[in-house]
């Protein structure tokens, strides 16, 4: 088992050992038209480290072609040694390609987070990389989730500034806190991920988007106590397709703006999803005394069953012990489309719009929703400063 644990993690190092390369995110420029033509409405645009330690319960096949020299994983922790994949027969052809087969388990040990508190797995400014395999990764969160939920944990697997990525046909599970995140990454697909951790396991959301661009996430099954999808600050051109959702908090945009922060996500679209028995639908939500825009934003083809809140935008979100003073600066929500999203809300409001009284809800658009409550009756809706259009058959109707 000693020998089994040692080459596991050489080669996990192995993997992680790769050149690094910083990358920038453009602010990408907003097609006006774009929305013109969906709507049939003219609207006006704004700007918008790895601690490792296994249970060794299978094994990892590696194969990578990584660029000549010595390559340094930038953010290990000095424990942690760096090792040449020249040494390992890689060549400079510019295919990674990483395979994961059985399970890879985390420390059962909180102390062994000791040197990183913040990552398990993390890939750092990897570019033309592939994850694949079939494998299932295990954060082992129980011993985690004992504790509060505030806490800084360990996020499983993180990719940080990677370019040109493929990550597919992988399990995630139980994660200390965030399953898989995305972080300042360019040109990413996400595919055919299952992503489960129990409804009640505090913080643990599924797919985590943060100041990235040009993202497509695909065909996932996720379930967790937590955001399904979450999508922050920084990140645009996202497109979530094909998601199962459930259990869990929803597919979310934001939180934006906490603590007086300035931030943007632009151009997204999440298309043909199904919501089950989740605490929220499609949301969106921003705190007071923010600033920036969550702008240009498509919600269509959305099956809902039993969701307590299937369409909510929240201006006024307050996650913390203590009441949210109110402000006058806000992050303004403007441009969103709401198309064909049909189903049951386990509560008596389906459509829940509670935006900023001084920066409202604006350009926001519901076209052929169709939403009633579990029993059947007709559901409500609340609408507070919003600039709303409907088209085709609404309901429930603002009022």
């Amino acid at each position: 088992m000693a020998m089994h644990n040692d080459i596991f993690a050489l080669i996990i190092i192995i993997i992680l050992s790769l050149i690094s390369r910083s990358s920038s995110i453009d602010e990408e420029q907003l097609d006006h038209n774009y929305w013109q033509e969906e709507t049939g409405y003219d609207f006006q645009a704004y700007p918008s480290n790895i601690r490792s330690h296994f249970d060794y319960n299978s094994t990892l096949l590696e194969r990578g072609a990584y660029d000549d020299g010595l390559s340094r994983f930038s953010r290990l922790q000095s424990s942690i040694k760096t090792i040449s994949v020249d040494s390992f027969g890689a060549r400079g052809d510019g295919s990674d390609d990483s395979e994961i087969y059985g399970t890879v388990e985390a420390s059962d040990d909180r102390s062994d987070y000791s040197k990183d508190g913040s990552h398990w797995i993390l890939f750092d400014s990897v570019e033309s990389l592939i994850v694949e395999g079939g494998g299932i990764i295990n954060g082992n969160g129980n011993i985690w989730w004992k504790n509060s939920c505030k806490i800084n944990k360990a996020l499983a697997v993180t990719f940080y500034k990677c370019q040109d990525l493929i990550v597919q046909n992988i399990k995630v599970q139980d994660a200390q806190q965030i399953h898989i995140s995305f972080e300042g990454c360019a040109n990413v697909q996400a595919s055919y991920l299952v992503v489960t951790a129990p409804e009640n396991s505090p913080n643990t959301d599924g797919i985590h988007v943060t100041n990235t661009q040009n993202i497509q996430i695909s065909s996932c099954t996720i379930g967790t106590g937590d955001d399904c999808i979450s999508i922050v600050s920084g990140s645009q051109k996202v497109q979530a397709t094909d998601i199962i959702c459930g259990p869990g908090h929803g597919i979310s945009i934001g939180s934006l703006g906490a603590r007086n922060s300035e931030e943007y996500v632009v151009n997204v679209t999440v298309n043909n999803a199904k919501l089950s028995g989740t605490t929220n639908g499609v949301r969106i939500k921003t705190w007071q005394g923010g600033s920036g825009s969550a702008s240009n934003i498509k919600f269509q083809n959305i099956q809902m069953q039993d969701v307590k809140n299937p369409i909510i935008v929240d201006q006024n979100y307050c996650d913390q012990a203590t009441p949210c003073n109110e402000q006058n600066s806000a992050v303004q929500v403007r441009n969103v489309v709401y198309q064909n999203i049909k189903g049951t809300s386990a509560s008596d409001f389906a459509i829940n719009f509670n935006c900023s009284k001084s920066f409202p809800c604006q350009g926001i658009v519901l076209r052929d929703v169709d939403l009633v409550e579990d029993g059947g009756q007709p559901a409500k809706a609340f609408c507070n400063n919003v600039n709303l259009s409907n088209i085709g058959y609404v309901s429930p109707h603002c009022s």
